[in-house]
């Protein structure tokens, strides 16, 4: 099956999330071809006839602006880009998000105003629909003049330079062309640039961040609801008419799902002896309420990103003008990648809050909630390491966004530093996935001092899951396969 790339049709995070659940390939619509090539046509056009500079068309780039380019060395000068740009260090950027910067790529060169050639659009979605994905590194980006490092080298394999990753084997560039019987484009006029220009780096990792985001504030919830009855809570925190009065959104929907999952529980209907429970538990809408709602404005602005033409400079053919500009600036996602780190930050730290409660001795659970606690520890550690990583988690909060630095020669003198944001989010939304699968390993434990009694069908349905991987713990054992096995049930789980 295949997903077809239409220019007028604008993408959804929904939409990229079924194209990667669904496997689909990608090919061209008939509307995306006509403005590739369109646009294309015009620019040669243009060059025959136009004599003044043209930047990165005809002129060196950055600081070298002022560079006159003969034409004979026109694409030779696109070549030399890619690959003086391919400086990349440290990690390499997961398969998952260099595939998603491939069909980010693909999606922006569709709208028809980066004067591509169709040969080489073509060849990215070759490499899409054939998993072959350029090796890439996550340092070297500062998120401003485009993501020109990272984007390099996802170009480097088009003219058969770099790696790539083929068949799940990491091997040079050349040697998968001559298995496939490929040869290296030739990149024209402007395409070097066209493809290093654009923020595809931090739009793939904030997809991919708000994917998985928007999946764990669902996870998170329904954990939540499990610690609250291990832990005896009240339902009165969560009753519609208390949120009515102070009716931001995520908060009204975290309140209504604890409300309909934890019905015909005979846990959280029972007598409480106790009037209040801690914030971690009584502020769970507020707080997971307030992460939906950063998510929901997060998506708002890579919704419109992806659907935007990010590189320079940009080619109106209908306006007969070519302009440099700023579109390719990711102080748009630079900011919004902070805010949902900190908010994916938050429900990881309220999560190791109601851990702790749980593992405290309080109302009739057994400390570190095991039999025979001195002689056993039981469920002390995991939650140091939850401690450990929501500790990290702050220090990776620290805003990318608010700094800045002068690159080339001061013509880029102000950048956003959007590519470090997208790399502290993604390892903040992962170091979440392990808080809450922590929280769920505790939290399936001390509701099983609450039995005979039950909770609500739903509930009951999603411990079972749970239950079918990792059992009850009754004596001190290794605990790190069952944290990792949590941690699969997190990522993996369905929530009804």
């Amino acid at each position: 099956m295949y997903h077809s790339i239409d220019p007028k049709k604008k993408l959804s995070l929904e939409d990229v999330r079924n194209i990667l659940d669904k496997n689909l390939k990608l090919k061209l619509s008939d509307g995306a071809v006509k403005e590739i090539n369109k646009c294309r046509a015009y620019l040669d056009k243009k060059l025959k006839s136009h004599k003044e500079p043209i930047y990165g068309i005809n002129t060196g780039f950055g600081s070298l602006y002022n560079v006159a380019i003969p034409a004979d060395q026109i694409e030779k000068l696109q070549e030399n880009l890619v690959m003086s740009h391919a400086c990349g260090m440290g990690e390499e950027v997961p398969t998952e998000v260099v595939r998603l910067m491939l069909f980010l790529k693909i999606q922006a060169f569709s709208y028809g105003k980066s004067a591509c050639h169709i040969e080489t659009v073509e060849r990215l979605i070759f490499f899409y629909n054939n998993s072959i994905f350029p090796v890439i590194y996550q340092l070297g980006s500062l998120g401003a003049s485009g993501d020109l490092s990272p984007l390099a080298h996802m170009s480097l394999p088009l003219l058969g330079m770099g790696e790539v990753y083929y068949q799940g084997i990491k091997q040079d560039t050349e040697k998968v062309y001559k298995q496939l019987k490929l040869s290296p484009l030739k990149l024209r006029s402007k395409e070097g640039l066209a493809l290093l220009n654009g923020t595809q780096f931090m739009s793939a990792y904030g997809i991919y961040c708000l994917i998985r985001s928007e999946r764990l504030n669902q996870v998170a919830d329904t954990v939540a609801c499990v610690s609250l009855e291990s832990f005896d809570g009240r339902i009165d925190p969560f009753k519609n008419h208390l949120h009515t009065i102070r009716p931001h959104n995520g908060q009204i929907e975290t309140a209504l799902f604890f409300r309909e999952t934890l019905k015909g529980s005979a846990l959280i209907e029972r007598k409480k002896a106790h009037v209040q429970d801690p914030y971690s538990f009584r502020c769970i809408p507020q707080v997971h309420g307030a992460t939906k709602d950063t998510t929901g404005y997060v998506k708002r602005v890579f919704e419109t990103e992806i659907n935007s033409v990010t590189d320079n400079p940009t080619v109106f053919p209908a306006e007969d003008e070519i302009l440099s500009g700023g579109n390719f600036h990711g102080q748009p996602l630079a900011l919004a990648l902070d805010f949902l780190a900190i908010a994916m930050a938050e429900l990881g730290n309220i999560s190791e809050r109601r851990t702790y409660q749980l593992i405290s001795g309080l109302r009739g659970l057994p400390p570190f909630l095991v039999s025979n606690p001195g002689l056993n520890s039981g469920m002390m550690i995991p939650q140091y390491t939850a401690a450990s990583i929501v500790s990290q988690n702050k220090q990776l909060c620290t805003p990318a966004s608010v700094d800045s630095i002068v690159s080339s020669n001061g013509q880029e003198d102000h950048v956003s530093m959007g590519a470090n944001a997208a790399t502290k989010c993604y390892q903040v939304v992962r170091n979440v996935e392990r808080v809450i699968a922590i929280e769920m390993l505790n939290a399936s434990q001390a509701i099983e001092f609450r039995r005979p009694l039950k909770s609500s069908a739903k509930l009951e349905k999603f411990i079972k899951k749970f239950r079918s991987t990792i059992p009850v713990i009754k004596e001190d054992k290794i605990l790190y396969q069952e944290m990792e096995a949590a941690l699969q049930f997190v990522k993996e789980v369905k929530v009804d």
